[in-house]
């Protein structure tokens, strides 16, 4: 865990050009060249420094092009996937937007540079306080962090402009759906761990919710407290 800004800064010259490099490579051949186009994107995605979000043992492999293991059984996702979801969603300056997965805080950083301000909710209380440590230390001021059962959303905040779910459920829980603005987007994967997961993008519209189908992905389970 981090103990304060100090340690996280706490890099020779060496070592912070090293992750520079690899953070311009990534962006450049894991993002850019599979086709996101989104400038704000594109620009949080080379600002945000991802080695801080996950295990000190793992920060050599902060821009590989998989998912890493943050404890609890959770991930901090690929940083393709990051991108695409950021891109999907059209986050857009001053958006109100809910994180349901904390997770290590990283996709909330990057939603904040895009210039949201993010409510975001973690199950895991050792998760939530790592992360928001985490984001607090690094200067992060547009974002609040929740230890509660994300699947009920964040009614005490709602409506948002947007929704963000960072793990898989079964079905889409309708209480976030609730908590949409008309006009609102929620990107959320859903379908069973060890089974086929589709990543979907829901609308709300006066007369209902338009669904869009963006593809297949893997994610670990959202879970609630009766789990």
């Amino acid at each position: 865990m981090l103990n304060n800004k100090m340690e996280l800064f706490a890099m020779n010259k060496p070592e912070a050009e090293f992750y520079v490099q690899a953070r311009l490579t990534m962006v450049k051949e894991q993002i850019r060249d599979r086709g996101i186009k989104d400038p704000a994107v594109l620009k949080a995605m080379a600002k945000v420094q991802r080695q801080w979000f996950i295990p000190e043992n793992l920060r050599k492999q902060a821009y590989d092009d998989n998912p890493l293991p943050i404890g609890f059984e959770q991930t901090i996702s690929q940083p393709y996937i990051v991108a695409l979801m950021s891109e999907s969603l059209g986050a857009k300056t001053g958006e109100k937007i809910l994180e349901v997965g904390t997770g290590s805080g990283f996709q909330a950083a990057v939603l904040a540079e895009m210039g949201a301000r993010v409510y975001t909710v973690e199950l895991i209380a050792s998760l939530a306080r790592r992360a928001e440590e985490t984001l607090r230390s690094l200067g992060y001021k547009s974002i609040e962090v929740y230890t509660a059962d994300g699947s009920l959303g964040l009614k005490s905040q709602a409506p948002f402009d947007a929704i963000i779910v960072t793990a898989a459920a079964e079905k889409i829980p309708l209480a976030l759906l609730e908590q949409l603005k008309t006009g609102g987007r929620m990107l959320i994967p859903v379908g069973r761990q060890g089974a086929p997961q589709e990543l979907l993008k829901i609308t709300k519209t006066r007369e209902g919710y338009q669904t869009q189908n963006l593809g297949g992905v893997i994610f670990v389970p959202l879970i609630d407290k009766n789990q």
